[in-house]
């Protein structure tokens, strides 16, 4: 996969009380100015409808996406359909995390690390 990966952070209704301790806004700011991101987005709650819609939108063959929201497993349940409509493999183009009740330091570290291991090994 040749193409920077994608950054999409789900805020979960921006009411979760896990990302209580994090300003999106400094974290989105900081995977595209820092980190080697073709973009970074926002999306108010992806596991409903419209976060399908915007999947089935976004989403392209050959691409890495690192999703930051809830829980690995249940990123995988709750995005199923959109990724199976497009004819993504959520296990060879996502890399998901689960950045709840982190600061946005934290979160950031977090995200780093994500993209230094998608990085080539030289």
């Amino acid at each position: 996969m040749s193409e920077k990966p994608r950054f999409i952070m789900c805020n979960c209704t921006g009411e979760c009380p896990g990302f209580k301790d994090m300003n999106f806004w400094k974290l989105l700011n900081y995977v595209r100015n820092e980190l080697e991101s073709e973009y970074a987005v926002i999306h108010p709650q992806l596991c409903v409808d419209d976060g399908d819609r915007f999947l089935e939108e976004v989403l392209k063959p050959g691409v890495t996406y690192v999703i930051g929201g809830c829980d690995p497993r249940m990123q995988k349940k709750m995005f199923r359909d959109p990724f199976e409509k497009k004819g993504i493999d959520f296990a060879k183009q996502v890399v998901a995390l689960d950045l709840r009740n982190m600061t946005t330091e934290e979160a950031m570290k977090r995200v780093t690390e994500a993209f230094e291991g998608l990085s080539p090994k030289t």
